[in-house]
């Protein structure tokens, strides 16, 4: 798929994905009509932008592809741990541990400074070489909050085949986005005037 079909194919944000970033990360691998796929984490400079425009990593920060498969990877075991919660199943022991791995791999604790000219501040530490552990941390962290907390009720999958992002639910609504909700819809009255009239 060309990088401009790519662009114009990926889905506005879930519902709920401004409130998590996680939903976000989880939805980063799209499923669309047609057999097509989109991974905005595909390449290390897509993980790198993904990351940026987040705001888990500056511009610059050379992710690599081993950088990038442990992101992947990541996303996966939070993927699984989604359709777990939703589907009312356990969760998967490698998916548990993989979220736990990631949660141990920052601290918690933001530091004290001291600037010659504003006095004290904290802010955690953040060298270059513990970028992605802070994204992995800051991912899992948030993936944790949205499990373990009141929104979780309100996870669910999206309604529209083939799509395969998540979402919070508002009232009836079962779709990511209205154009899944659009084909939906279609679907259900080509299904309605493609049956035979029980008579």
């Amino acid at each position: 798929m060309s990088e401009t079909l790519a662009a114009e194919s990926v889905p506005p944000p879930a519902p709920g994905a401004g409130d998590y970033l996680a939903l976000d990360f989880v939805n980063s691998a799209i499923a669309l009509p047609g057999g097509h796929f989109i991974d905005l984490l595909g390449t290390p400079e897509a993980v790198n932008r993904w990351l940026t425009e987040h705001g888990l990593a500056p511009a610059d920060a050379g992710v690599q592809e081993m950088c990038a498969t442990q992101l992947r990877s990541l996303r996966e075991h939070l993927r699984a741990l989604f359709a777990a919660r939703v589907a009312g199943l356990p969760a998967l022991p490698a998916a548990l541990s993989a979220v736990n791995d990631a949660l141990s791999r920052a601290p918690t604790a933001a530091l004290l400074y001291w600037d010659e000219k504003n006095g004290p501040y904290r802010a955690a530490p953040c060298p270059t070489n513990e970028i992605l552990d802070r994204a992995l941390a800051t991912l899992a962290a948030n993936s944790a909050d949205l499990l373990t907390g009141p929104d979780a009720e309100r996870l669910t999958g999206c309604g529209s085949t083939p799509c395969n992002r998540y979402l919070l639910r508002h009232g009836r609504r079962h779709w990511c986005s209205t154009r899944c909700g659009d084909r939906a819809r279609a679907a259900r009255a080509y299904a309605r005037r493609t049956q035979p009239n029980a008579d």
